[in-house]
């Protein structure tokens, strides 16, 4: 990748190409559970470069702010929740969620001047949203199936991530590591062991790829011998433009990600487990909770993982060679954030070398770059419908001579009102 492309796609502040590219999107920002309070404490959030304030207000709807006071710019996180708005505690100026200032005790004919950013919001699986692009072009709320389950069906959780968010996306779009990375996880964790898919995975490393292009984003249709007449087909889901969707194991919950830029340099890696007509069990969520599977354990307080970089994410060496954790890490999530933040904080791009395994990270990035600069001309962004988004991931046996293209345009483009296709 160039250098101009890679600038492109890595740069998401105000202003930047990429960053008006995502804000025509639904964002996620926090979770609910942070704000739960109404008039509770306010909290910094940075999402995209910016640095804003999330709170709940009086009655008890999420507000998305800039953090600083438009007087003297002291920042709000210091002022006072109450009455619907945020006072600030210098002056006294107070802003509702909608941005607008509402008093100004020492001028208040000064309040239509004073207002500050904000940007509208929403509730979606226990998550705060905000769309942060231009007003009057607002698409319609996210319909990524985990969105609008019923809370007992999910489980979210988030990680700081601390690289650029597309060398993190690229990892959840590139299945064909889990043959090396995740191979002796597979059989011990509890939301993935017990299922032949395992046995498929780690049998054939070797994954040919067929990749297809749709309105919505790719689906990756990875290809893995199976039974002598068959092959187990991988297909994974990138609905642009950063979710991604999981090819099930055997019976546990179905998974997916976001990937939302915090900066250049950190992202949250969002992760999500779902059953689509059942609730999770207690020891599924109590599983998730203790950070297993996609989800991970955290230094205390915060949500940056209890294995990071400062302690080379706990890397055990005899369970490296006593094949218990191939590359010495544990836990999925760590196992591929250990190897994408050791690229550094941007991956440089123009001295990597692509492998045929790579084909769908060069089309993301060839859709993405063309979106952005796209954008820049007044070509509306792709997969605006929300509708688009009733796709689902799925790993299946097909008979060798059967096109997977064409069983997914009849089992996986409009999931909802389908089984779930897994083994």
């Amino acid at each position: 990748m160039n250098k101009e492309m890679s600038e492109t796609l890595v740069r998401t502040g105000p202003g930047t190409p990429m960053g008006n590219l995502m804000r025509r999107y639904w964002v996620p920002i926090l979770l609910s559970s942070e704000i739960a309070e109404p008039d509770g404490p306010q909290v910094r959030v940075q999402i995209l470069g910016e640095k804003l304030l999330a709170f709940r207000d009086t009655e008890g709807r999420p507000g998305l702010i800039a953090e600083f006071c438009s007087h003297r710019g002291v920042s709000l996180y210091f002022g006072r929740n109450e009455e619907n708005g945020i006072r600030c505690a210098y002056h006294g100026l107070k802003f509702n969620r909608d941005g607008q200032c509402v008093d100004v005790p020492s001028a208040p004919q000064a309040c239509p001047r004073m207002g500050i950013t904000a940007y509208p919001c929403i509730e979606r699986a226990g998550m705060v949203w905000a769309y942060m692009g231009p007003a009057d072009q607002q698409p319609a709320p996210p319909e990524v199936e985990w969105c609008n389950l019923p809370a007992s069906h999910v489980f979210v959780s988030k990680r700081l991530q601390e690289t650029n968010y597309l060398q993190a996306m690229e990892g959840g779009i590139d299945t064909s590591h889990v043959s090396y990375v995740h191979r002796y996880e597979v059989d011990i964790d509890p939301m993935h062991q017990g299922t032949k898919a395992n046995d498929y995975i780690k049998a054939d490393g070797n994954v040919i790829f067929d990749i297809e292009k749709n309105p919505f984003g790719l689906t990756l249709f990875g290809r893995r011998n199976g039974e002598p007449d068959s092959y187990y087909w991988r297909v994974t889901q990138w609905l642009f433009p950063w979710f991604t969707l999981i090819p099930p194991f055997g019976d546990h919950a179905l998974g997916g990600h976001v990937w939302v830029p915090i900066d250049d340099h950190h992202c949250w890696a969002w992760s999500i487990n779902f059953h689509p007509d059942k609730p999770l069990s207690d020891e599924e969520r109590r599983d998730m909770e203790m950070g297993k599977g996609i989800h991970v354990d955290y230094e205390p307080g915060t949500y940056r993982p209890k294995a990071n970089r400062d302690n080379d994410y706990l890397i055990d060496r005899r369970a490296q060679q006593e094949k218990r954790a191939y590359s010495g890490v544990f836990g999925f999530s760590m196992q591929d954030a250990s190897l994408q933040d050791s690229m550094g904080p941007i991956q440089n791009h123009e001295a990597e070398r692509l492998l045929p395994t790579d084909k769908a990270i060069v089309m993301a990035r060839r859709m993405l770059h063309e979106a952005a600069l796209g954008l820049a001309q007044g070509i509306e962004p792709p997969a605006l419908d929300a509708t688009m988004q009733h796709v689902r991931a799925a790993g299946v046996l097909l008979a060798r001579d059967l096109d997977p293209t064409e069983w997914a345009k009849a089992h996986l483009a409009d999931g909802k009102n389908q089984p779930v296709y897994s083994i």
